[in-house]
């Protein structure tokens, strides 16, 4: 019985020092999952349009932003204007943009969304099309970090280990 409580308390020692120095991740439930996806989904259909205020509003305040330094106007925003202001950029130069969330996949706090993005620059008729990756770290329902990758399997080593 002593040698069962001691390995409890062990345990529970572990893993709040684990938690203490971020080697423990957040796992989101299934119904948190379900509401971070339609949360998704809802800010990819608000950017499509052009209403960037609703695509940030499941973003924290504090937001972690980073977008592929070889994008456009790429690197690390952070707070949820610079944010705003990253994402009105990257429409500027296009008479249209569509980003389609393609697969959804979680991964403890965050959810890897393979995208289908399509762009039309101004004065042109020729689309551009790229697929990448999002991945969204999620805390109180709210995305508190997104990372863009131009590479969708660096996207999921990355959500995996970190």
């Amino acid at each position: 019985m002593r040698s069962s409580r001691g390995f409890a308390y062990l345990a529970l020692v572990l893993a709040v020092s684990a938690n203490q120095i971020g080697l423990a991740s957040e796992v989101l439930t299934k119904a948190e999952t379900k509401h971070a996806i339609s949360e998704i989904r809802s800010a990819y259909a608000a950017f499509n349009r052009g209403d960037i205020e609703a695509a940030v509003s499941m973003l924290d305040a504090n937001v972690e932003w980073s977008e592929p330094v070889e994008f456009p106007g790429g690197g690390e925003f952070h707070g949820i204007d610079q944010a705003k202001r990253y994402l009105s950029q990257s429409r500027a130069g296009a008479d249209r943009v569509i980003s389609e969330p393609e697969q959804f996949i979680p991964a403890g706090d965050k959810i890897v969304v393979f995208v289908r993005a399509r762009v039309l620059p101004k004065g042109t008729d020729s689309w551009q099309e790229i697929r990448l990756a999002d991945v969204y770290t999620f805390h109180h329902d709210k995305a508190t970090a997104m990372h863009a990758f131009a590479d969708r399997k660096e996207a999921l080593r990355w959500a995996q280990h970190e």
